[in-house]
């Protein structure tokens, strides 16, 4: 369970607002704490209050919905909605949790909102994680013990995974789907089809790769929009 969300709307569209309205009353989840014409007056109220969650409009008057995001990212998820399908592409690229063309139906307004409710339940059974500190490998002809906090990342061929440490690489037949089940995830993230970061290794990041000590890292499509947001919230 996660506490209610607290969720704005920012739109210049009366008609839009009050649909957005009904779709949050519809939603246990959601506690709606404001609903704005305009971005000037949302940024002002997040100063003051907790929010949660933005479901935030692109083309408006004053401040336009990227300009109001550069502010409200920084404590807050914001769900872009619009009629403009070209924002999409930008929507995306400032790595907002999601992107609602209008009209928008019920069904895809809670997607959305579900989207921000399972990643704020993975953040959560991230921290109550008890880290495991090692784990046995077979290699050699034999299991050896790799120190978890010696992994730097773990690359995948096939059926064989190279665990690069920062004392050499062990080369173990095993998959990685079969690895990322033994994890803890409070020290590890899956960014790739071939590709597992240890987190306290990450020096920085962009939406397509991560950069560690030595190496660059990328980041498949398929993980993206998962791997941003939560390196994001740390």
């Amino acid at each position: 369970m996660i506490d209610s969300v607290k969720i704005i709307i920012v739109d210049d569209e009366i008609i839009a607002r009050e649909i957005m309205e009904v779709y949050i009353s519809k939603t246990p989840e959601l506690e709606l704490c404001g609903s704005f014409g305009n971005g000037v007056e949302a940024i002002a109220y997040a100063k003051q209050h907790q929010v949660d969650l933005v479901l935030l409009d692109i083309h408006m008057p004053e401040l336009d919905g990227f300009s109001v995001f550069d502010f409200l990212s920084k404590q807050s998820k914001v769900i872009f909605t619009t009629a403009h399908r070209e924002y999409a592409l930008k929507g995306f690229e400032v790595s907002a949790l999601d992107y609602l063309l209008k009209p928008i139906s019920f069904e895809r307004f809670f997607k959305a909102i579900q989207k921000f409710i399972d990643l704020n339940l993975v953040k959560q059974d991230r921290g109550k994680q008890v880290a495991v500190s090692y784990l046995f490998v077979r290699a050699d002809r034999k299991m050896q013990k790799i120190d978890l906090t010696d992994v730097l990342y773990i690359e995948s061929f096939s059926d064989y995974l190279k665990i690069h440490t920062s004392n050499g690489q062990i080369v173990t037949r095993e998959t990685i789907k079969h690895i990322e089940s033994k994890l803890p995830d409070a020290m590890f993230l899956r960014c790739h089809r071939s590709y597992i970061v240890a987190l306290d290794k990450i020096k920085a990041y962009t939406n397509e790769h991560i950069e560690l000590e030595r190496i660059t890292i990328p980041i498949s499509r398929s993980y993206k929009h998962e791997v941003v947001s939560f390196l994001g919230d740390l």
